[in-house]
């Protein structure tokens, strides 16, 4: 079974054109098509048959786009951010019911059925029903109309599926027992779908003190050629504002025998930063909530751990603290060589009722606006012209595009501008996130793309969808003479290889 650019088979046809072969998996999943006549139900989307979708409607651009896009429809996958867990791969474990695939784990579906008056309860509890959850799911299919989620959905069911029928109330149960049946095959477990989906590289984010069993037992296996990678995400071991920091940072410390106080505590977070890289790491990831920086002397930063860690710091202390910190991580990094990632500008848990009720990562946190030329001045004061350190900066506030993260990446060889994140990763964000940085940075200033999903089979959609987004930039570019065709080859190349292999160091 292979991906044949979006398209999974059980067979190679030698086809390479447009989407024109049969789609099968074993066992097959019966193939339902719309009635002829009568209106559609369900996603009103191009099919994910339309070779053409995203692509643009003037003839002359889409041409070259479509030729642009045909140079990378097939490339390999490289995920150097994402959340599947390591064990799913190591466990080779299948795959849940259709709602946890598509439902239950992904924060932008689960969203939008509570703001259409969804309890919670009914979608994110255990213990519920999964074919409930699918009919409620079903009977909104029209809030989903103009998201990404809508693209990335009717691409899966079509070229993972091969199910061409938009979902809708009448055939939901009929279209979660062919999902359900096919989830059975043994062509649909993870390690067979990394070969199928090409993923050459995936990477999982961890916490500090995960001995990474299972990425060891992946790294061990031959028969297993593919990398995982972990990444460090050390936010509640270095947040004073994170529940539990001080139990954590007593964890943290206990577990690496480092001795009390703030040195101890660095001693312990170098440590772990160790483990992760002899287990293949490449990367730190760092969510705050803002991205402020600062350089302390060490005795100030003794007294402000003291403080931070004995209850009696006030807000002010928790921020110079977290600053103190993501410098410090900047530090470790020109030391170990991890690459630096930085999430800022989400508002955590903006509803304490469903926190309190559903706790954190039930869809209700919300975007900030974000600054980084003068936060981060402290940190690329001090590093920021290092040979060997990469930062790469990811926002959710569109603003900083071209005033801020262009042109720090403009200048700064250490600073690279990350992917559209989290609410600006659809079609026409990524046309805007490109518009806005690249007269200013280029292309080979970014990060390449970044799928960020715990959605294991949607990366393939996901990495197309961008694919075809950025022939479609460049194609507007090469019509208007901005660029030459072959020029445009090129980077529409590097941005699926080149780029984000040496963004990451890998």
């Amino acid at each position: 079974m292979q991906w044949h650019g979006n398209r999974l088979s059980s067979t190679v046809t030698g086809e390479r054109g447009p989407r024109h072969s049969a789609v099968s998996c074993s066992p097959r999943v019966r193939r339902v098509r719309g009635a002829a006549s009568g209106p559609d139900r369900g996603f009103q989307l191009p099919s994910a048959r339309d070779h053409d979708r995203l692509l643009p409607g003037e003839p002359r651009t889409r041409d070259i786009a479509r030729g642009l896009y045909e140079r990378v429809r097939s490339a390999p996958v490289i995920s150097p951010h994402g959340h599947v867990p390591a064990e799913t791969v190591a466990g080779n474990l299948p795959f849940g019911n259709p709602a946890d695939l598509f439902i239950s784990s992904d924060h932008y579906v689960i969203r939008l059925l509570h703001a259409a008056g969804e309890p919670l309860q009914d979608l994110v509890d255990p213990g519920g029903d999964p074919r409930k959850v699918w009919r409620t799911f079903a009977r909104h299919q029209s809030h989903f109309a103009g998201t990404a989620v809508a693209v990335w959905f009717a691409d899966s069911l079509e070229t993972v599926f091969g199910i061409h029928e938009p979902l809708n109330e009448e055939n939901a149960d009929k279209l979660y027992d062919a999902i359900s049946t096919a989830l059975m095959s043994p062509a649909m477990r993870p390690r067979a779908l990394f070969d199928a989906f090409r993923i050459t590289v995936l990477a999982t984010t961890d916490d500090p003190l995960d001995p990474l069993e299972a990425h060891a037992e992946l790294a061990a296996d031959p028969s297993f050629a593919h990398r995982v990678l972990p990444t460090f995400r050390p936010d509640r071991y270095i947040d004073p504002g994170a529940n539990g920091f001080r139990e954590n940072v007593e964890r943290l410390t206990a577990a690496t025998g480092g001795a009390p106080g703030f040195k101890g505590y660095l001693d312990a977070l170098r440590a772990r930063r160790e483990h992760f890289l002899r287990h293949g790491a490449v990367s730190v990831d760092v969510g705050v909530e803002d991205p402020f920086t600062a350089q302390l002397d060490p005795r100030e930063a003794e007294r402000l751990f003291a403080r931070v860690m004995g209850g009696g710091a006030t807000d002010a202390d928790r921020r110079l603290f977290r600053g103190h910190l993501l410098w410090r991580m900047a530090e470790m990094s020109v030391e170990d060589g991890l690459v630096l990632t930085l999430h800022p500008g989400v508002r955590r848990n903006h509803s304490t009722r469903t926190f309190r009720g559903f706790g954190a990562d039930t869809g209700h946190d919300i975007p900030l606006r974000t600054a980084f030329t003068d936060e981060l001045r402290p940190l690329l004061e001090s590093f920021g012209l290092e040979a060997g350190f990469h930062l790469v900066l990811f926002t959710v506030d569109e603003t900083v595009y071209s005033r801020e993260l262009a042109p720090l990446a403009g200048f700064y060889p250490s600073v690279f501008i990350g992917a559209p994140w989290w609410f600006l990763d659809a079609p026409d964000a990524i046309l805007r996130w490109r518009a806005a940085i690249t007269e200013t940075a280029g292309f080979y200033r970014t990060s390449g793309f970044i799928d960020d999903t715990r959605a294991f089979l949607s990366i393939p959609s996901r990495h197309d969808v961008s694919r075809r987004v950025d022939a479609s930039f460049l194609a507007r570019y090469v019509t208007e003479g901005r660029l030459g065709l072959q020029m445009a080859e090129t980077i529409i190349d590097d941005l699926v290889a080149t780029i984000p292999r040496k963004a990451f160091k890998l």
